[in-house]
């Protein structure tokens, strides 16, 4: 069996891996990915956050990815029945990037990817991770490749950047339920031939059917429009009696006011896809030899597009204390890595429950608005979620619960 060895080797190579590669290969790290999907393929995460650019442009990826044309997103709207709610990215609480993008996935990995292959880095698509040993904190991990030749990486450490086929959690038995209720979405791609003219056309908006149940809405650059429905998976598996993901996101356009003129008939670029009970979670975000990051920690949820944001966070970070180990640094993996992500994790899983309480909704569509509240909430929008000189990041455990309270019980005295 062919051996090779590396300094480091990545499993995955969408925004994780690719930040992780694209700055290890910087600091002149002997680097591998292997990535199991041939791309371009299709993903969810379509919708970036302004913390995200940080990490592409850390990582050397930046000028390439910005070539492309990618819908640039300024900010984002919520709609519930009349009540607009609109975050401007250039109007919150802090330093940091005014605007991110809006992508098609299957074109912006595969953008990262051709621009990291291009810069030297050796990445093998269609190839599988069968089987990992580490003794100590090195490791030989067993690869499958497209024409089924066994082959071993001998590593002296592995990043886990597998996102939803969570490779290190599933050969380690690291895979834990999740703190939140079990939601599912359904999305596909419209040709948005109706779509208007100017910003109404290109903003990304969140539509509410129920105080659990909203419609999202990606337009692209290229044309073409995400489409998809989040609600508690009973709700969703409603939408289709034959558990027909057409009939299904057909049935939830149906249910926008906002929308349904725009997208109800429209044919679909793919077959709907189904995530069912997406949020996951695992028992320990680190091991002897091995960091995971990206989904393979934790998904919680895409209402606030933070699911990128916490990949490429953790694999930028993850790749940093790495290096720094295998240089014979010591690294305090509980301390820099683990509570470091957490902190983030626990923030926006607040924010998440507090959107399906509907005590964050209450915030949103309060008037008169509270711009100092407003700014500060979109600064963890923006997914600034450590600067705990933001109150409603320091204090996230209880200011939106108690807020929400203050303006119900306001709005029952009035």
């Amino acid at each position: 069996m062919n051996t090779e060895n590396v300094d480091i080797l990545i499993i995955g190579a969408g925004p994780s891996g690719s930040v992780a590669a694209g700055y290890l290969q910087k600091q002149g790290a002997k680097i591998k990915v292997v990535e199991k999907q041939k791309f371009p393929r299709i993903v969810v995460g379509e919708s970036l956050i302004p913390r995200v650019m940080d990490h592409f442009n850390e990582a050397g990826l930046f000028e390439a990815l910005d070539s492309y044309g990618f819908e640039k997103k300024p900010g984002a709207r919520f709609i519930r029945g009349k009540e607009i709610c609109i975050f401007d990215f250039s109007n919150k609480f802090g330093e940091g990037w005014d605007w991110t993008w809006q992508i098609p996935r299957a074109d912006f990995d595969k953008a990262m990817t051709d621009e990291l292959q291009r810069k030297g880095v050796d990445i093998a698509f269609e190839t599988e991770v069968t089987n990992v040993e580490f003794n100590g904190t090195d490791s030989i991990t067993t690869i499958k490749d497209k024409n089924g030749t066994f082959s071993q990486i001998h590593a002296k450490f592995v990043i886990d950047c597998s996102g939803y086929g969570r490779v290190l959690p599933r050969i380690l038995k690291l895979e834990s339920p999740s703190k939140l209720d079990p939601h599912s979405a359904i999305f596909t791609h419209v040709k948005d031939i109706n779509r208007p003219d100017g910003v109404e056309g290109t903003q990304i908006s969140f539509d509410i059917i129920e105080t659990e149940v909203w419609l999202w809405v990606i337009p692209f650059s290229n044309g073409n429009t995400s489409v998809g429905i989040v609600g508690p998976t009973e709700y969703i598996d409603k939408l289709s009696a034959t558990a027909n993901t057409e009939e299904a996101i057909k049935n939830a356009i149906k249910l926008s006011d906002f929308y349904v003129k725009r997208f109800d008939k429209l044919p679909f670029e793919f077959d709907p896809i189904h995530l069912k009970n997406y949020s996951v979670a695992v028992s320990q975000f680190y091991g002897e030899g091995y960091a995971l990051t990206g989904n393979s920690t934790e998904f919680l949820d895409p209402v606030f597009s933070s699911g990128v944001c916490f990949a490429t966070e953790s694999g930028i970070l993850a790749a940093k204390l790495a290096l720094k180990q295998i240089n014979g640094e010591e690294v305090n993996w509980e301390k820099e890595y683990t509570e470091y992500m957490k902190y983030g994790i626990d923030v926006f899983t607040t924010y998440v429950k507090e959107w399906y309480t509907g005590n964050l909704q209450e915030l949103f569509y309060h008037q008169p608005e509270n711009p100092d509240v407003k700014r500060k909430i979109c600064a963890v929008l923006a997914g600034y979620v450590w600067n705990k000189e933001n109150t409603f990041v320091a204090k996230h455990h209880n200011i939106i619960k108690n807020m929400a309270y203050m303006i119900r019980e306001n709005r029952m005295d009035s």
